[in-house]
């Protein structure tokens, strides 16, 4: 291990890098794998190396190293600084135990996972990286298959996606939608139900939904829901009955309640 002591030491620069400076907009736009992704705390940089995630560089508390650093390559820089180092040059008030920068991995397309997958989720225009990192965890846990996602909405691999989802968004199936009118077609055309969550009053209620062998769940933005493009092109739009006075869910939350009710099999 490399013990830092000065914040501004430049070999901790790449730990100050924004969103922007991990990624470009090229970049995460890719599906080849380029660029770079945050791991904060033990157990996302666990997920993340159980992923075959390659890291490239690690920062760890000089007092007590989390078990997890001995799973780190021997050709991988090991910074270690105390607290007071390690919140200014990561800007998390409670510095993490360890922090590790990791090589993006390659991403699925939109065609392999609407080949290999029985349940899929998709959001349009979902930009709150906590909203996305919710609704992988959602998926996860709820035992769906993969995330199709349009180049509006928030990368599940930025720092604040990949602390809600708790690391589950490194491995969970994710492709990027160039076309998301187009590709929700192409389920359609292969026989998924793609149901379009709206809170329209003439929508069908979730519990009346049949369920096939292949859902796909549609989420938009919680605040001008989904648009006219996307919803011509689902085979049916579905509501989650709500309380007198109460419209909608958070998209997360939606996203949860739907799983459940359309993964039933």
């Amino acid at each position: 291990m490399i013990l830092i002591d000065d914040a501004d030491d430049p070999r901790l620069a790449c730990f100050r890098r924004n969103e922007r400076g991990l990624t470009s907009r090229r970049q995460r736009r890719s599906d080849d794998g380029d660029g770079l992704f945050m791991a904060e705390g033990d157990l996302v940089v666990q997920r993340a190396l159980d992923a075959g995630c390659a890291p490239v560089a690690v920062l760890v508390d000089a007092g007590k190293a989390p078990a997890v650093t001995a799973r780190i390559p021997g050709h991988v820089p090991v910074y270690c600084g105390g607290d007071r180092v390690r919140a200014m040059v990561t800007q998390l008030g409670v510095p993490q135990g360890i922090v590790a920068l990791f090589a993006r991995p390659p991403r699925a397309t939109t065609r392999m996972l609407a080949l290999h997958a029985t349940r899929l989720v998709v959001v349009e225009a979902v930009d709150n990286p906590i909203n996305i990192g919710s609704i992988v965890r959602n998926a996860v846990a709820l035992g769906w298959d993969g995330m199709i996602f349009d180049y509006t909405s928030a990368d599940p691999l930025s720092r604040r996606s990949l602390r809600v989802s708790m690391g589950q968004a490194i491995a969970f199936p994710a492709a990027r939608s160039v076309d998301l009118p187009e590709d929700l077609g192409e389920l359609v055309s292969i026989g998924f139900s793609v149901c379009a969550l709206t809170p329209s009053t003439d929508a069908i209620d979730i519990g009346a939904v049949p369920v096939t062998e292949r859902m796909a769940i549609v989420v938009g933005s919680e605040r001008a829901g989904l648009s006219a493009e996307v919803l011509s092109v689902c085979t049916s739009r579905v509501r989650i009955p709500m309380a007198g006075g109460i419209d909608s869910l958070n998209a997360a939350a939606a996203s949860a309640v739907a799983c459940y009710a359309l993964g039933r099999t």
